[in-house]
């Protein structure tokens, strides 16, 4: 063969070669498309603006807040034992292992073999004859070999840096189980406070109730007063009675509920005393609104990461379009024939050393399909985001518009009870002088109990509307500063670009 056509055929072999190496790494210009809302395209609301500006961030254990030892007790102990809480947390574990697992990959493999055979060489067309033919010998090798990925396009690190956003998303998931669990304790707790208000009001009806009618029956008797007016006294009696025990049955539910948040059985929540709160003034919000706001919620936290590990995951779908090189090893000894150790010897010892390069030429569009999966997760994942940062901020807003209203309505409820209790006091004196009939009395004694409990009903949701701010704020759990920087919130090999007609 002529040194012409060997030249030929080398320069056809290496462009057919890089030709092939061109076509495999092509992309198609699949990019993600989505975009993250910047710390300025959120507007807060006058709510927001003439909120506290020197306040801080609620502490961590926010619920002491209400000064009550039993509710303290009681989230500690949901805290330590609670199912929920140790599903989260063994949640985060699985993610750390699996962070471990990934993270292997980058460090040299080294496996270790050996087998003593004792083998019967038959004589055969293949296997002799010869000086082995009609044999029985030992047939034995002991080997190391080391395999390490050069990574030369960062996709071991990628998927490393991977699966650890994920368990870090997962610890601020944990944390949001957390804050959940939280909330939803203090809420019921709130509930059971309401309820024995009502149970208050239902048992002094019921005494003002008793004493109206032993009053009509003492006026019956002096000659002053009506069987009809008996009747009317005797009338409200049973109803009153009932509510009485429907409240008391809505304790009982509502100890079961506590208990069963703290990972607790019934007979635990039947312990629960009356609650008394002693809330200090609600809190405030700190001067830079509203990323800073928004970055303490354990819930945005946890979508930073989300973003964070899908753009990893872009970067290991796009270097997977390069050729892979690995450095192969072994070292060992091996031999047929002799004693059962003799092959443990200087004579037979063998070795092995170099790359392994592995190419992608044609995979059905495999490779395409998988960065263009990544490419959509990484714009479902940024949407996410956007979403829990419009939903955050609008938490926010409505909670503290909701406290500046309660305070309002309040003091107007203060106001309603105390003119019904005049109201009530003057039907009173005047029916016990036979100024007035019965039913002015009962009119009376409605509209106070009314009042007082809607005054009870104000309270239960100013406290309710406290602890929904508190948490709307990220309970004191978070800190900024463990979430992912901007930069890991981006592909690194591949930019994003914006979808066409997105108008952004």
């Amino acid at each position: 063969m002529s040194r012409h056509l060997v030249k030929g055929l080398t320069f056809v072999g290496s462009f057919v070669i890089f030709s092939t190496i061109a076509g495999c790494i092509s992309t198609n210009g699949i990019a993600p498309q989505e975009q993250r809302m910047g710390d300025t395209e959120l507007a807060t609301d006058a709510a927001i603006a003439h909120a506290n500006q020197e306040a801080g961030w609620p502490a961590e254990q926010w619920w002491r807040a209400y000064g009550d030892p039993q509710l303290n007790s009681w989230v500690q102990t949901a805290l330590d034992g609670s199912p929920t809480l140790a599903q989260a947390e063994a949640r985060v574990r699985m993610a750390m292992a699996m962070a471990g697992v990934a993270e292997s990959a980058e460090s040299p493999q080294i496996s270790g073999d050996a087998s003593l055979t004792r083998h019967r060489w038959p004589t055969d067309y293949f296997y002799g004859p010869g000086d082995l033919a009609d044999t029985t010998t030992w047939n034995n090798n002991a080997a190391l070999g080391l395999s390490y990925s050069l990574d030369l396009w960062g996709r071991e690190r990628s998927n490393t840096e991977r699966y650890l956003d994920i368990a870090k998303m997962t610890a601020a998931e944990a944390r949001v189980a957390q804050l959940e669990l939280e909330s939803n304790i203090v809420r019921a707790y709130i509930q059971l406070s309401l309820q024995y208000a009502e149970l208050d009001i239902g048992k002094a009806m019921l005494a003002q109730q008793q004493g109206i009618l032993a009053l009509a029956q003492r006026r019956l008797a002096g000659g002053i007063g009506t069987h009809f007016e008996v009747s009317q006294a005797e009338v409200p009696l049973p109803e009153t009675e009932r509510k009485i025990e429907a409240v008391d049955e809505e304790i009982q539910l509502t100890r079961n509920q506590i208990a069963a948040l703290a990972g607790k059985g019934p007979g635990a929540g039947a312990s629960i005393q009356r609650p008394s709160f002693k809330l200090a003034e609600g809190p405030g919000l700190p001067s830079k609104l509203p990323m800073e706001l928004l970055g303490h919620r354990p819930d945005v936290v946890a979508s930073r990461w989300k973003v964070a590990a899908q753009a990893k995951g872009v970067d290991v779908a796009r270097a997977d379009f390069y050729p892979n090189v690995d450095l192969v090893a072994s070292i060992g000894y091996s031999a047929v024939g002799g004693g059962m150790l003799e092959f443990l010897n200087a004579e037979k010892f063998t070795y092995g050393v170099g790359p392994a390069i592995s190419l992608p030429i044609f995979d059905g569009g495999r490779r395409r399909s998988q960065l263009s999966q990544e490419a959509a997760g990484y714009d479902a994942a940024v949407a996410q985001y956007n979403q829990t940062l419009i939903n955050a901020l609008k938490g926010i807003s409505d909670h503290l518009i909701r406290m500046h209203s309660m305070e309002l309505q309040q003091g107007f409820a203060a106001k309603s009870v105390a003119s019904a209790q005049r109201t009530y006091e003057i039907a009173t004196k005047a029916y016990r002088g036979g100024l007035t009939d019965y039913l002015n009395v009962l009119n009376a004694q409605t509209r106070l109990f009314q009042q007082q409990l809607v005054e009870q009903q104000v309270r239960a949701a100013r406290l309710a509307t406290h602890a929904g701010l508190v948490v709307a704020l990220g309970g004191g759990l978070m800190d900024k500063q463990e979430g992912p920087r901007e930069q890991k919130m981006v592909p690194e090999t591949v930019d994003v670009r914006a979808a066409q007609g997105a108008g952004r």
